[in-house]
């Protein structure tokens, strides 16, 4: 049962934090991709999108079933507003990262797939080695476009949902975060 007194299930827990770790590491990996252009881990960054996209389905849909965990402490209305805007930031940007990468990916002729079984195909171009024909630039170019802006949206919401996490534990010596560690609340 959601109180504010129960401990979260095993399963919320679960995939928050495997979907935390997940999205922190994709991030990662994704910036310090671009920046350096490091060809090589594409292959692997996708494969794990593509599977991360399943969990955040799963998560999306279990946070669905089983509603917002129930605040253990007492916040301001505009707290509270603040904390939901955040929650669904982040349960929709999890959901945005891996289709938009999906989308670049495969809409720019890069194709994709998982850890070698190809869900679609490179499209290479013959007449020119080693370069691939976009399926549709436009659609590329809006989809890369937004991977990288929703990229962003992503780690601001994970800074601020820390913070909070933080503010909880710290300044408000609630409960919140053991809650999330998995731990039983007083």
């Amino acid at each position: 049962m959601n109180t504010a007194t129960a401990p979260l299930s095993r399963t919320t827990v679960t995939l928050h934090w495997l979907m935390a770790l997940a999205m922190i590491g994709l991030t990662s990996v994704g910036l310090y991709m671009a920046e350096f252009e490091v060809w090589a881990l594409y292959p692997i960054h996708k494969s794990v999108g593509i599977l991360v996209l399943l969990l955040a389905v799963l998560r999306a849909a279990w946070r669905l079933k089983e509603g917002w965990p129930t605040p253990t402490g007492q916040a301001s209305a505009l707290q509270q507003t603040l904390a939901k805007a955040v929650h669904w930031l982040l349960l929709l940007s999890t959901l945005a990262m891996p289709i938009s990468g999906m989308i670049f990916s495969g809409a720019s002729g890069h194709g994709f797939g998982i850890f070698g079984l190809t869900l679609m195909e490179h499209r290479l171009d013959p007449n020119k080695p080693g370069e691939v024909l976009p399926l549709n630039a436009g659609l590329s170019e809006l989809a890369h476009s937004l991977h990288s802006i929703i990229g962003y949206v992503l780690i601001a919401a994970v800074l601020l949902h820390v913070a909070g996490a933080l503010k909880h534990h710290v300044l408000d010596r609630d409960a919140s975060l053991r809650r999330m560690l998995g731990r039983s609340t007083p």
